[in-house]
């Protein structure tokens, strides 16, 4: 702490990402990265934008990407928001769409960047408890609040929502914004853009860090009705005016034009990930149902926090949260099947 520090940086709790070891040969299965790389078109598009444009401000509304976005749901380019990865998407909505003079809403086991951003904004929030199979309750979410946020998938637990349960929680709080977090959707859910007409209340976000294996690359967007984009644009314009430089927005927009890869590689992670719950699951761990690239498993005759340590001993890094209510529970990410026999072995030692 320094003297030089405001009251506000003094109380704020940041948000703790996900560990980026620098040691080599590491079975790195922590932080939710596809184990499969970007399309080669996405490659192909970033190598083409390295020339002498870059002594150019890139377009500060990312058009081409915007247009890729809206082709790619069949909708209109002025519902597209585009952001510096999901997490700054996110804090924009944060900032401009939850209101102050009621709770904000969400899963009590969630994204841990929720609570941060209340703390960032001054909102005040109410986190609901998730049942005793970690499910969202939907008529729990029928109460007053000064907007909703979840995941859908839900994270760090895998599970999933359908769609009719995201439009009970929509016609519940016609007066508030709901925003579907949808980071990884791709790999087992039903993505809510299709009701981003019935509902003027809705935002979904998304992020291209998972299923299109651009991590790196930090891409976000949102998609709901144009008065909400209008706001948010108005946000990053008092801000930052240029989110993505050259290289994302064509390599993004590759992205979005490439569905062969795109399906491939989600296809692969999802096989892989019912290999593996078969297989913890025949080690004795119970698994929660997961739709995303990821699982959450616990055992009954071991420590959580004990495993990850003997994991990393071991070369595997999984993700062990100290939140009381899953603090038995491993975070897995799924990797290549070569990666996803490494965890198993090591298990197996173990």
């Amino acid at each position: 702490m320094s003297k030089f520090w405001s009251p506000f940086v003094k109380d704020l709790v940041p948000y703790v990402p996900g560990e980026q070891p620098k040691l080599t040969k590491l079975v790195k299965l922590n932080t939710n990265e596809n184990p499969y790389g970007p399309s080669p078109k996405a490659l192909a598009a970033m190598q083409a934008e390295l020339n002498d444009n870059l002594r150019l401000y890139p377009d500060p509304n990312s058009d081409l990407l915007k247009q890729a976005v809206a082709k790619y749901y069949g909708i209109d380019a002025g519902k597209v928001f585009l952001g510096n990865g999901s997490d700054e998407v996110l804090a924009h909505i944060f900032h401009g769409l939850f209101q102050h003079d009621l709770p904000l809403l969400f899963p009590d086991i969630s994204y841990s960047f929720y609570p941060v951003y209340c703390g960032l904004y001054g909102i005040k929030s109410d986190p609901v408890p998730l049942d005793e199979q970690f499910q969202i309750r939907v008529s729990d979410y029928a109460k007053p609040n000064g907007g909703i946020i979840f995941p859908n998938p839900n994270a760090p637990t895998g599970c999933v929502l359908a769609l009719e349960a995201v439009e009970q929680i929509l016609k519940a709080s016609p007066d508030s914004v709901v925003v579907v977090d949808e980071a990884y959707i791709d790999f087992g859910g039903e993505t809510a853009i299709s009701l981003v007409d019935r509902y003027p209340n809705l935002l979904v976000t998304q992020t291209l860090s998972k299923s299109r294996s651009l991590a790196g690359l930090r891409v976000g967007l949102a998609v709901g009705h144009p008065d909400l984009i209008e706001a948010l644009e108005r946000v990053k314009n008092s801000f930052n005016s240029y989110p993505l430089d050259r290289l994302a927005i064509v390599g993004a927009a590759a992205a979005f034009e490439d569905r062969e890869h795109f399906e491939k590689t989600c296809r692969w992670v999802i096989d892989s990930r019912e290999k593996v719950v078969a297989q913890l699951e025949a080690k004795g761990f119970e698994v929660l149902p997961s739709a995303a690239n990821f699982i959450f498993a616990r055992h009954p005759r071991h420590d959580a926090a004990g495993l990850a340590a003997k994991l990393r001993e071991q070369g595997v890094i999984v993700r062990h949260f100290k939140q009381e209510r899953i603090a038995q529970f491993l975070r897995i990410s799924i990797g290549t099947p070569e990666q996803n026999q490494a965890l198993i072995d090591a298990l197996g030692e173990l």
